[in-house]
């Protein structure tokens, strides 16, 4: 494809080229879009639509309990397994904002693919949704993981509407397999002790890793690439 090809397909107003020196990391471009776009949209999931300013304010509550209520340090591996819900961006971007790396965990993954991964990567921490906590039970013996956050589907949504949906998912729907991982902590509980915390600013640089990105593995064993 010629560098040229998509000149006249962007839409008015977007440039050519971007300038990779304006920032030191995406955590800057990320940190620097909440305070531009403050109450803009971000992202929205069963009818509930978290702007850039709320979604600053929970990754930074994240990253702050990363920071004070664990001992994971800059450059640790935390698996994140949740399909496309809010809980989703404020987990990745708080990690991102404790300097850990993110390795994106496939909630399709069986045991045996979950298993190599999080031992490949070396993960210490996960991230994962409560319909995957029989799995998560099953797999962890065999990994190094030391810190279980585990988030229900309705966490960020109003209270009678968030006890609704888990209701429904998890009564009705008959989606989440019975487990016990005592262990684990609530997002709820992770968001609201670090909302009292100070999260401290990470150094980064653009050649510092931020994703572990697992291939599809379809010619063997899943691989992570390293992502800046």
């Amino acid at each position: 494809m010629q560098p040229d090809f998509w000149n006249d397909k962007r839409a008015p107003g977007v440039p050519n080229d971007i300038d990779l020196s304006s920032y030191k990391s995406v955590i800057e471009v990320f940190e620097r879009s909440c305070k531009r776009f403050a109450d803009r949209p971000a992202f929205s999931n069963l009818g509930v639509t978290l702007s850039y300013a709320e979604l600053d304010r929970l990754s930074a509550a994240f990253a702050a309990y990363l920071q004070k209520q664990t001992d994971l340090k800059p450059g640790d591996r935390i698996a994140v397994q949740m399909p496309n819900v809010l809980q989703y961006p404020v987990a990745v971007f708080g990690a991102m904002r404790a300097g850990l790396i993110v390795v994106n965990t496939n909630p399709l993954y069986t045991a045996r693919e979950m298993r190599h991964q999080f031992k490949d990567a070396g993960v210490r921490a996960l991230v994962y949704l409560n319909m995957f906590g029989k799995l998560v039970q099953e797999v962890l013996p065999d990994t190094e993981i030391e810190y279980l956050i585990e988030a229900k589907m309705g966490d960020l949504l109003p209270a009678a509407k968030g006890w609704l949906v888990n209701t429904v998912v998890d009564k009705l729907k008959k989606m989440v397999p019975a487990y016990h991982l005592p262990q684990a902590t609530a997002l709820k509980q992770v968001l609201r002790e670090g909302r009292s915390l100070a999260h401290k600013p990470v150094p980064l640089a653009l050649d510092d890793i931020a994703v572990l990105q697992y291939t599809g593995g379809t010619t063997g064993l899943a691989k992570g690439a390293m992502l800046t």
